[in-house]
């Protein structure tokens, strides 16, 4: 599906209704050079948390789920990507960033990226993702559109890896969201989409002490308990294609891993795409 076709397609819902169960999108972010590119520098944030949702994939979100003046809020705010992409675009951004580091990181971050017209559509609100009703206070059934980027280890707990020294989102970071807090979450969601809005869950299925995890079917079994319609599946590539081969680079993390060829263990695992469930809320109105 390419950037401008989506949900919003044509206005109307037989576009809806053409949507093929399963696209592929061309996220990749990786241009040589680039500051962030770079070994990270005290008070950046990690790798993990700056590429959980990309500039590229954020922009395809933006421009298929809404229209200009619509309102786009990001949930799981661990870098100022969705913000700045949506006040470019011409949006209203709202971030969830419960952790006051966070948010004063973000808030660096936004000057730098954004004019002072355009950080006036910006809004950081101090909530986490299980208080998205208080979150999106005043504007609840009027998003346009969710952003959910699932923290990238099992039953939304804390990651089974050292946290960053410098990320002040790893050093802030907290459990946001249980398994068991997943329905009420998706029911708030569903209450403050307006009719015919969008939420795209964005998770990464990965290898967790030797099994495959991978948490989108029971998001989709969640979400069709609390009222949102399943849409579609995209798979959003973050790496860059070169004629038919992803030109995958490695960063020091994975090459760390390298083992002995006649290892037993398994290879290393680097990340070349996302998984995006995107859902709606029926322009019938709440159930």
């Amino acid at each position: 599906m390419s950037k401008n076709e989506g949900p919003r397609s044509k206005g109307s819902r037989a576009a809806e209704r053409r949507l093929v169960p399963l696209s592929v999108w061309l996220c990749s972010d990786t241009a040589p050079g680039r500051a962030e590119d770079r070994p990270p520098a005290t008070n950046a944030v990690c790798g993990r948390h700056r590429h959980s949702v990309g500039r590229e994939l954020a922009r395809h979100l933006i421009g298929s789920c809404t229209r200009p003046g619509g309102i786009v809020a990001d949930v799981f705010t661990t870098s100022e990507t969705v913000l700045v992409a949506a006040a470019e675009m011409g949006r209203m951004g709202i971030g969830c960033v419960p952790r006051l580091p966070v948010a004063q990181h973000l808030v660096g971050r936004l000057r730098r990226d954004l004019a002072a017209d355009q950080r006036a559509a910006v809004r950081l609100r101090p909530y986490g993702p299980h208080e998205l009703l208080e979150a999106l206070l005043g504007v609840e059934g009027r998003v346009e559109l969710l952003i959910a980027a699932l923290p990238p280890y099992p039953e939304f707990g804390r990651p089974t890896g050292s946290a960053g020294v410098y990320c002040p989102v790893c050093r802030a970071e907290q459990p946001t969201l249980g398994a068991s807090q997943l329905g009420r979450f998706l029911e708030d969601a569903r209450h403050v989409l307006a009719p015919g809005g969008h939420l795209a869950v964005i998770t990464t299925a990965r290898y967790e002490r030797g099994r495959l995890v991978d948490l989108a079917p029971g998001i989709i079994r969640h979400a069709a308990r609390a009222g949102l319609t399943y849409l579609q599946h995209v798979i959003a590539l973050r790496v860059p294609v070169e004629g038919d081969a992803l030109m995958i680079q490695p960063g020091p993390a994975e090459l760390a891993q390298l083992r002995r060829a006649q290892s037993a263990e398994l290879p290393p695992v680097v990340s070349v795409h996302a998984d995006v469930c995107l859902f709606t809320r029926a322009a019938g109105g709440a159930r």
